[in-house]
């Protein structure tokens, strides 16, 4: 071993890791350095040595990349969110379209393949649709909400988060005052005690519409007519409601919902087809990017109305009802009974009469389909749990 912990070392990042940190060799020794990107030149505090590797914090960079920016985030280098923050957007793109490549190569034994480009965003800020902020206190007892630090669960508070949209300051500051002003404690990890856990928003990027859930650890809220009066007054609001999870786990959602006020769901589209989505829904949280990657897939399928899709893993069934105008017929396959629920009725509301949902694992529902009614496959969707 090179090195011991506290040393001060100089390292150029010649690479980066899964997780965005920089990787970089002092004299032969390799170190993983956070929020050090390809092409720094640095000065870093070894924090871990291993024999082979260690870990290093950052201290400034002596010399920057050429495709280093500043992040637009006061809390870019505090907060767990953003990893990749001082690296340019295309930069970006190509990093992660090496790191699937790796994967491939790597795990999957593949060699010599043909990746298409990343698929990247126009103005990759504000495209976030759901948002989940934890709730505690600060060293002072002033409530805060915020993200976690990397690899903690120490609150970084931050009520505006760049991904986000910009009306989540404004309901995390009426959540806040609300609980402020009715003394409603939030929870405690290291005792179990207090109340609020998480907040959880929703917005329909096509619709407008708004939802609102707190996490709580119990099932009732003391004076909730106060908040839903609070929040009642953001214009879209459309959904206020609480999900219980009163189990000492770091699992943020429980089972149960209970409605506050309005809709128990918000409505929101990917192209013309609408979705209902409740605080328990899978929905992907980049809606514009989102309608890219099914419009791609619609297009790599090559339908002309006469094909069997099956859609595994289809969750609500955003891609099966994606597909299904273009297709004979659509099935899908999920292990969630309540996101099968969801997914017949978002066949209902789109009038789509030619999809099917079926509950249990794909590696089992698709041969028994075959085996026993065959039915077949002309194409296969998949979109596996990460």
């Amino acid at each position: 071993m090179k090195f011991k912990k506290n040393d001060m070392v100089t390292v150029e990042i010649k690479d980066m890791g899964h997780d965005g940190e920089g990787i970089g060799k002092a004299e032969g020794y390799t170190l993983f350095i956070k929020d050090a990107v390809i092409g720094d030149l640095v000065e870093a505090k070894v924090m871990k040595a291993g024999k082979n590797y260690g870990y290093a914090r950052l201290m400034q960079v002596l010399k920057p990349s050429k495709d280093r920016v500043e992040p637009k985030c006061s809390c870019a280098r505090a907060c767990g969110g953003c990893q990749l923050q001082a690296l340019s957007y295309e930069k970006q793109l190509e990093f992660k379209e090496k790191k699937v490549r790796g994967n491939l190569e790597r795990i999957g034994g593949f060699s010599d393949l043909e990746i298409e480009k990343v698929i990247g965003m126009e103005h990759p800020w504000r495209y976030r649709n759901k948002a989940q902020y934890p709730v505690g206190k600060d060293k002072d007892g002033k409530i805060i909400t915020g993200f976690y630090a990397g690899r903690t669960h120490s609150i970084i508070p931050n009520q505006d988060c760049l991904l986000g949209a910009e009306i989540n300051e404004t309901i995390l500051e009426k959540v806040i005052a609300y609980m402020e002003e009715n003394h409603v404690a939030p929870y405690d990890e290291t005792t179990g005690r207090g109340l609020v856990r998480h907040v959880l928003i929703r917005c329909g990027y096509q619709t407008g519409e708004i939802m609102v859930c707190l996490i709580v650890n119990g099932r009732k809220l003391p004076a909730a007519e106060k908040l839903t009066d609070s929040l009642r007054e953001i214009p879209g609001m459309t959904s206020i409601s609480l999900n219980v999870n009163t189990k000492r786990n770091n699992v943020i959602l429980g089972e149960e919902v209970i409605n506050l006020w309005g809709q128990a769901f918000i409505t929101d589209a990917i192209g013309e087809v609408k979705y209902q989505i409740s605080p328990l829904s899978f929905y992907q949280v980049n809606p514009i990017q989102t309608e890219k990657l099914y419009d791609t897939a619609l297009e790599f399928a090559g339908l002309t109305g006469k094909e069997t899709v099956w859609d595994l893993y289809c969750g609500i069934g955003t891609i099966s009802l994606f597909l299904a105008k273009k297709a004979k017929q659509v099935y899908g396959v999920e292990i969630v009974p309540p996101a099968i629920a969801d997914a017949r009725k978002n066949a209902a509301l789109n009038g789509i009469e030619n999809a099917e949902f079926y509950v249990g694992k794909a590696e089992e529902v698709l041969p028994e389909k075959y085996e026993q009614e065959g039915i077949s496959a002309d194409v296969i969707v998949v979109d596996p749990p990460r």
